[in-house]
């Protein structure tokens, strides 16, 4: 699954006219909050660093009414600020909560409460809004998600499409990027979200730094069907594990279906069918995807030239790599190497 950082309006408050101050991430909770989700956006986020060692964002978590909030645990959380801290955001985060699932005003009228108007209204105009899971439910409500598509967790989307018919729902994904409005699937998707949103900002060198200090993957592969438990389960079936890791260790030659294949000795429709039942893609989508991700790299921390760079991706000659970038990334391979070029080649 390879997404796009869409271009976006991402204002820095100034602070007495001096250095821009660090873009400020503020997470909108609620009552019936899942701590797992509120804690992936202050992890992810605050562990990306500059390269002098500078955290690159401010952590901030609200309420609709400062003080303590219910989890869906047997513990609460004691939160000190109140909506105004949307006034201030760059970027707002708003995760689930365990209400999401019973009958309420977003979840069963498709409307805002009051309290929630008033909070999403105080948020500026250009801010990126972003949701985690059934969070989604609030977005959409906000009529945010009219006409883009956005995710929900897997067991929400009969309901959702019902609610929300102006929403183009994939319910295949991880996560989408409307460019400003960006939504996760269910839960520790969050972390795959607020990743990109790190890669996006900061390039793939600090996300996936943050990635090795979470000790998480910088990115998964495949999208959230693979999750959904099948009502006739699956019979037990050998990986395709070791031809993708050959695969990615060969990246730079010629690599044909027959050829992974083999590698697990199956039939190329065997080995086909079985990759997407793992994987949730096709392998020469996943092939194609794995080729840019390492386009991506070597543009970003090499100095190598863009005709080396396609040999080692395997995309052999120039054009086809430009032609691929355009198509997955929508800008040139020079323009992409501008903007995400790491700190210390930008600098060298």
């Amino acid at each position: 699954m390879v997404i796009v950082c869409k271009d976006r309006a991402m204002g820095e408050r100034g602070v007495g006219g001096g250095e821009p101050a660090r873009h400020r991430v503020v997470v909108l909770v609620r009552d019936g909050m899942l701590p797992i989700e509120v804690g992936i956006v202050h992890r992810i986020f605050g562990e990306a660093r500059s390269a002098d060692g500078e955290p690159l964002y401010e952590l901030v978590t609200c309420a609709l009414e400062p003080g303590e909030v219910r989890t869906d645990t047997d513990f609460t959380v004691n939160v000190a600020h109140g909506v105004e801290a949307l006034e201030e955001a760059d970027t707002v985060v708003v995760p689930a909560s365990g209400v999401d699932y019973d009958p309420g005003t977003e979840r069963s009228l498709g409307l805002l409460s009051p309290a929630m108007a008033d909070a999403l209204g105080r948020i500026r105009p250009g801010t990126r809004i972003a949701s985690i899971c059934t969070g989604a439910f609030v977005l959409a409500a906000a009529g945010l998600l009219d006409g883009r598509r956005a995710t929900t967790h897997w067991r929400s989307v009969e309901d959702f499409r019902q609610m929300f018919p102006a929403v183009e729902l994939d319910a295949e994904v991880l996560y989408t990027d409307e460019g400003d409005v960006l939504t996760a699937a269910g839960v520790a998707s969050g972390v795959d979200l607020c990743l990109h949103m790190v890669r996006c900002d900061h390039g793939a060198a600090v996300a996936n730094d943050v990635a090795r200090r979470t000790v998480v993957p910088p990115h998964r592969e495949g999208g959230q069907a693979q999750y959904i438990r099948r009502p006739v389960p699956e019979p037990q079936v050998s990986s395709t594990g070791v031809a993708r890791a050959w695969a990615l260790a060969h990246l730079d030659r010629p690599l044909s279906l027959r050829e992974l294949a083999a590698r697990e000795a199956m039939s190329v429709r065997t080995f086909t069918r079985r990759f997407r039942e793992e994987v949730g893609m096709s392998p020469v989508q996943w092939l194609t995807q794995q080729r840019i991700e390492r386009a991506r790299q070597l543009l970003e921390e090499t100095d190598l030239t863009v005709d080396r760079i396609a040999a080692e991706a395997g995309f052999g000659t120039a054009a086809s790599l430009r032609q691929h970038l355009q198509t997955a990334l929508g800008v040139s391979p020079r323009a992409y190497r501008s903007t995400f070029r790491g700190p210390e080649l930008r600098t060298a």
